[in-house]
């Protein structure tokens, strides 16, 4: 590839990490003048929320936008294709779109309309996940009676991992360009090409909303952001283990692992507590960093400074099971212990974690009780 051609590319990619920042600022200036742009008036007040203005919450539009003119560069032997991949992705970015705009779309109609994106890009594109390098299962894999809900299964699932770890600025954004990039090196690696450029489109996009919702949080991704983004990368996932047969699976999904993570900790949590499965809660790791940060290091009233460093303080942790997955691409049994070893890591600390808390808040209030 000579110089100019890469440099050609190289502006590609450019232009449209521009043209979503651009969006980004227009849509934060507009807010002022449209309201519904922050959803409703009591998101704010949401048990989950961290923020404490409202803010913009449809980053997600800038990122769809700006991934619908990234068809234009698509290299031209997937570019049809691509077009399909992005429109099959509409509809889980227009429910959560709707939600974002104060409209009330609920957890479980966001759920559906991911699962309806999935069926889209089954039928348009005719594929689905064709191995979960698991013996044995794989080898039924090929029979939609069981590839079809698996892959829906899989591709909702991380879809909805990252809509749970948008808590923070910077967080689910950070964690999507580290997911793109890791895809992007394994696909590389692989020998699969046409994948190299659509994941760097998807983190020339990320990078440019990122800038403008870290560490200020101008504007947030919102559902229609993060489904989005979770649901576009796991089908690229999907994509490249079914052009490259010698990746691994748990590579894939090592690259999504934080939010995959999460949102297994949060099934297994509100099932213990015998709560709604998709009822929101302050007891995500995020929200927990934070608390530890306000109550023992920073003190409270100070979130414009714990909100955004709680995504610096994650993000070792995030990239680590990236990078993992990138060195283990195509070692099928090391990355399934990769997958092991990091998920004992993660379920452990956060079990140590809750008692931690609980510690430090008892002698905070003890402290203030005696001063």
């Amino acid at each position: 590839m000579g110089y100019f051609e890469t440099a050609f590319i190289f502006w590609h990619y450019l232009t449209i990490g521009l043209l979503c920042s651009a969006l980004c600022a227009v849509l934060v200036f507009s807010t002022s003048r449209f309201p519904r742009l922050a959803g409703k008036a009591d998101h704010t007040s949401a048990v989950q929320s961290m923020h404490v203005r409202p803010t913009a919450r449809v980053g997600g539009l800038a990122i769809f936008i700006a991934l619908g003119v990234s068809t234009l560069f698509a290299p031209s032997g997937i570019s049809v294709d691509y077009v399909y991949f992005i429109l099959a992705s509409s509809m889980v970015f227009l429910a959560g779109l709707l939600e974002d705009l104060g409209f009330g779309v609920s957890p479980t109609k966001r759920l559906i309309a991911t699962g309806i994106s999935g069926l889209l890009m089954i039928l348009f594109l005719g594929v689905w996940l064709p191995r979960l390098g698991l013996p044995g299962v794989d080898n039924l894999m090929w029979h939609w009676a069981l590839g079809v809900p698996v892959t829906l299964l899989i591709t909702s699932g991380v879809a909805n991992g990252f809509n749970m770890i948008d808590g923070v600025n910077g967080l689910s954004s950070f964690t999507a360009i580290a997911a793109a990039l890791g895809l992007s090196f394994i696909s590389f690696q692989s020998g699969y090409a046409d994948m190299v450029p659509l994941t760097l489109f998807l983190a020339s996009v990320v990078l440019g909303f990122f800038i403008l919702n870290y560490p200020f949080g101008l504007i947030f991704l919102g559902d229609g952001g993060a489904y989005t983004l979770g649901f576009v990368l796991s089908w690229m996932g999907v994509f490249i283990l079914i052009n490259a047969p010698e990746v691994s699976p748990w590579a894939i999904i090592l690259t999504m692992f934080w939010p995959v993570a999460d949102m297994v900790l949060s099934i297994y949590r509100r099932s213990k507590s015998r709560t709604a499965t998709m009822a929101p809660d302050r007891l995500h790791v995020h929200q927990m960093v934070m608390r530890a940060l306000e109550i023992h290091f920073i003190g409270r009233g100070r979130r414009q400074l714990t909100n955004p460093l709680t995504t610096l303080v994650l993000a070792p942790f995030i990239s680590a099971p990236t990078v993992v997955g990138v060195l283990l691409w195509d070692q099928n049994a090391s990355a399934f212990i990769a997958f092991i070893v990091f998920g004992v890591l993660f379920f452990g600390s956060y079990s140590m974690t809750l008692p931690i808390l609980r510690k430090l808040k008892r002698r905070v209030q003890w402290v203030v009780a005696h001063s």
